[in-house]
């Protein structure tokens, strides 16, 4: 057993340190504060040699203990985050095994009872991956009030009644609290955050419909767009009835949307053999793409609704009653591999130029043609003159990554190319250490058959030594071949073939 505390004062604990001290003198590991290092020598005392660390509240902070699995709370505080300290001390990312969490309680204690409730029920400390819910902790005002709270029902209290009408009466006020609180906070995500901000918290709509990745939302409404007359579609389920197959491989029945929130669909049981996973390589998700990319893109006028978009999208916001121009192109890069880009470039009628980002999250709004347009020439020129500086600096900076790959890989083969010629080396020296070894030896034969032995040992390793040495060659043939290669590799990423393709150019407005 090892005893922690505030003051870690005792015999048992100084001889702990002095050992620890005397072991890591060398190391470089003791700060020179005894307080700072007494606490490290008793952890990993604990951790290497004894069975039960016995601790106040002064190890509830500022330690790792995650090879511990187990922790017993001989009583339990009032504020709710100083159990969740002492359980985190454990349970700590990385932390392998289940922490399993003890608590000692005085069942004929009406107060104590009342308090694990709240603790268990209210604010889910024993349960759950991660112990303690962020959203419950961070809802209430304050650990130490509600520890005062429970500090007045104590003292105040004196009957079994009046003690679970006190209780009641506080678990009322959280139940408002906390929800009012959590409201409060979705509704200032979903008013001031970003629609990748969104996606990255992985956050639901209010209808709580299952939300796409960004992929699988383009994909879902290109879908809709080419199978209109083709299908019947059912959004919430993110699935469609395909009633006309465009071609005889393509089955009729209903669809289902593989997406990151909701399970596979496969192998339905008999009654649901019309039911089909719908995925990009499926051949109707590969018809629609075709489709997709077939389509005839003439010049229009294209109004983006902002308004009605589900999510905050504050960079189009900002577009809101604006106009303008832009252009959509593909690069295409042919050195060592092919490289594709879809660049846009843009430009609203006050001439301010859109950047990548903006131009991409316009096409998350829903739209509307609402004319067939010309460009004029003068923006049409610099649409062009946009395009191609885009594309120029995209082969720059794909020129510069290939040149930092190529960096990399000449010193991954320098560092490979040293550590053979190295090896080889030695294991050359170390056989004409030998060799000279028995010669020594041979000189101070007593008999011919010892002299004999020494010989033909001294032979088997001149034989080694002359394989070494035509080792040595090898390896170095080796290297010129690899070295060879990564400069032709090199070479072929320094012959890029560029291709640009204009996909389309519209005005744009923002309502």
């Amino acid at each position: 057993m090892v005893l922690f505390n505030g003051a870690n004062s005792g015999p048992e604990a100084g001889a702990i340190y002095e050992r620890w001290v005397e072991s890591n003198r060398d190391t470089g590991r003791a700060s020179g504060s005894r307080a700072v290092d007494i606490r490290t020598a008793l952890i990993e005392h604990f951790r290497d040699h004894a069975t039960i660390l016995l601790a106040t509240e002064a190890a509830a902070e500022g330690v790792n203990l995650q090879f511990c699995s187990l922790v017993v709370n001989y009583d339990l505080p009032w504020n709710p985050q100083r159990i969740e300290q002492r359980i985190g001390r454990c349970h700590r990312y990385g932390q392998k095994h289940d922490v399993v969490v003890i608590n000692f309680l005085n069942e004929r204690n009406e107060a104590d009872r009342r308090v694990l409730e709240l603790l268990t029920e209210k604010f889910s400390l024993f349960s759950g991956v991660f112990g303690a819910s962020d959203e419950v902790l961070g809802s209430i005002e304050s650990g130490v009030d509600f520890e005062q709270r429970i500090l007045a029902i104590y003292q105040e209290c004196g009957t079994p009644e009046a003690i679970d009408a006190a209780f009641r009466a506080l678990q009322e006020e959280m139940d408002e609290q906390i929800r009012a609180r959590l409201d409060d906070t979705r509704r200032v995500l979903f008013e001031h955050f970003d629609e990748d901000v969104h996606q990255r918290l992985r956050l639901r709509l209010a209808d709580a419909r299952a939300q796409l990745d960004r992929v699988g939302q383009r994909f879902w409404l290109l879908t809709r767009h080419v199978l209109a007359d083709r299908a019947r579609f059912d959004e919430a389920a993110l699935a469609f009835d395909l009633d006309r197959p465009p071609r005889e491989e393509i089955a009729r029945g209903r669809y289902h949307l593989i997406s990151k929130s909701q399970p596979s669909a496969g192998g339905g049981a008999a009654g649901e053999s019309s039911r089909f996973l719908y995925r990009l390589s499926h051949p109707l998700g590969e018809y629609v793409l075709d489709e997709g990319k077939a389509v005839a893109t003439p010049v229009a006028q294209i109004v983006f609704d902002i308004t009605h978009h589900p999510a905050r999208l504050a960079v189009v916001e900002a577009l809101r009653g604006k106009r303008g121009y832009l252009t959509l192109t593909r690069l295409a890069i042919d050195s060592y591999d092919r490289e594709e880009y879809l660049l846009f470039s843009g430009f609203a009628d006050d001439g301010a130029p859109l950047d990548q980002e903006t131009m991409e999250k316009l096409f998350l709004c829903g739209g509307r043609v609402s004319a067939a347009v010309s460009i004029p020439k003068p923006q049409a020129q610099r649409l062009a003159a946009e395009s191609e500086r885009h594309a120029k600096a995209t082969v720059s900076r794909s020129l510069e990554q290939n040149s930092k790959h190529f960096q990399e890989a000449r010193e991954k083969l320098e560092k490979w190319a040293d550590d053979m010629v190295l090896a080889a080396e030695k294991s050359l020296a170390d056989t004409k250490e030998q060799i000279k070894a028995f010669r020594r030896q041979a000189r101070l034969a007593a008999t011919i058959e010892e002299l004999l032995q020494i010989q033909e040992k001294t032979a088997r390793l001149e034989r080694q030594q002359r394989r070494q040495r035509q080792e040595i060659f090898r390896v170095e043939d080796e290297i010129v071949a690899k070295r060879d290669q990564l400069v032709a590799q090199l070479e072929k990423r320094l012959a890029q073939r560029t291709s640009i393709e204009t996909l389309f150019t519209i005005r744009w407005a923002v309502a």
